[in-house]
């Protein structure tokens, strides 16, 4: 890439604190690197947003047909939910403009209009009101990138998950040599792609005290085989090690990841140590693609007491990996 990165934001759901983060982050001009950003939203509700701050931002209209964008702000005015959402209420329109914004995101990094895309927070029970039939950001990307995975960055920890937003007695189901052999290859092209450093991989294992050789389940030997495979390919995979101290291992160490079996087993640690700064990073994509490691807060989104700065540092992390 030549010239200043182009950054595409998402609104998220109007009735959650996707609007106010974002007019929040954007407004805190010296916390963020030299970038076009463009925001993919509603402009009505863009500006309802900035009026309630007491904030106006400096917009200018995207131009997606320019060759290259100076520093600054840009809307692509998606003129929907065309009726008023309530903030703190999940509702069908509030789910196809938030499914609208990211769609749209995600044509233009696909055409290269730009770089990378932050993705503010969404509902999952509002895109099931809209009717549709992904549960999020990562599940719509996996139908056209099947390699597609679910990370989590921070600088004390950083995570990959084998399964993310499934029922956890299915993801338990995954966890088969075949399907964790698939995830550590998936993962190693991934991350040699998007890291700017070699990682070590240390894969947790499922049953308390990684099966106690085979006394409190067998998942493990599952685990064992896949990890045996890829690493006699010299892939940096090693494991498995008992969940309740594999992110001890990890914790401050900037050359390890964790892979993690299932959501909560990667998500408690992680956002116990960096729920304000960590962000959601989908790996295996042809383009960047970051967010904040948080939802929408439907309880506090009337209040406009959001921190920003889990969006913040996902902001920073694409214009890093845009660069």
């Amino acid at each position: 890439m030549t010239g200043i990165p182009r950054i595409g934001i998402t609104l998220g759901d109007p009735a959650g604190i996707g609007p106010e983060i974002v007019v929040k982050a954007l407004s805190r001009s010296s916390q963020l690197p030299r970038a076009a950003y463009i925001i993919f939203g509603s402009g009505r509700v863009l500006e309802d947003e900035q009026k309630a701050q007491g904030l106006t931002l400096p917009l200018r209209p995207f131009l997606r047909e320019a060759s290259a964008l100076p520093a600054g702000l840009y809307l692509d005015d998606l003129a929907y939910p065309q009726a008023e959402t309530v903030k703190g209420r999940p509702s069908a329109e509030g789910g196809k403009a938030s499914f609208l914004y990211f769609q749209k995101a995600v044509e233009e990094a696909e055409k290269k209009n730009v770089e990378a895309i932050v993705t503010a927070p969404i509902s999952k029970q509002a895109w099931g009101m809209a009717g549709l039939r992904w549960r999020g950001h990562t599940e719509y990307l996996t139908q056209s990138y099947p390699e597609a995975i679910m990370a989590f960055w921070s600088e004390p920890l950083k995570v990959a998950l084998l399964s993310h937003h499934i029922p956890l007695r299915e993801a338990l189901l995954l966890v088969t040599e075949a399907n964790l052999e698939r995830f550590f290859w998936a993962l190693s092209r991934s991350l040699d792609r998007a890291a700017s450093r070699p990682f070590h991989i240390l894969v947790s294992g499922l049953n308390p005290h990684a099966g106690e050789n085979g006394l409190m389940g067998r998942e493990e030997e599952e685990i064992e085989q896949a990890v045996r495979k890829v690493k006699a390919a010299g892939l940096p995979f090693d494991g498995p090690f008992p969940p309740d101290t594999v992110f001890r291992k990890a914790l401050g160490r900037k050359d390890i990841l964790v892979a993690a079996l299932y959501h909560d087993q990667g998500l408690i640690p992680f956002k116990l140590v960096a729920f304000e700064t960590g962000v959601n990073v989908t790996l295996g994509l042809p383009f960047v693609r970051t967010s904040p490691d948080h939802g929408t807060a439907f309880d506090i989104a009337p209040l406009r007491t959001a921190d920003p700065g889990s969006l913040i540092q996902a902001v920073r992390l694409a214009a890093e990996r845009s660069a």
